[in-house]
């Protein structure tokens, strides 16, 4: 059986993943009450932590959605023509 991480290993504090994100410590709350971050307020007092594995999956998400709507960007630049390989050149570069 494989052991589990820490908690140490397996939570980064708020203000950790805000930074590591480029965002607000509220902006990191929202995302977790929005479901896009695990996270839960651990400890007395209690104190944001977040999940890291669901930082990662996040940001990977992020940049799957940037990469098809690149995708997408280039597919409704392409003329018919370019697509086909026959008839008049939109695009003549």
């Amino acid at each position: 059986m494989p052991v589990d991480p820490s908690p140490e290993e397996r939570f980064v504090a708020l203000e950790h993943a805000a930074a590591a994100l480029a965002l607000t410590p509220d902006e990191i709350v929202a995302l977790v009450h929005e479901g896009h971050l695990r996270g839960a307020a651990l400890g007395s007092p209690a104190r944001w932590r977040i999940d890291r594995d669901s930082v990662d999956a996040y940001v990977e998400a992020r940049i799957e959605d940037a990469r098809r709507a690149a995708l997408w960007r280039q597919s409704q630049a392409a003329s018919f023509p370019e697509l086909w390989g026959r008839g008049e050149l939109r695009h003549d570069d």
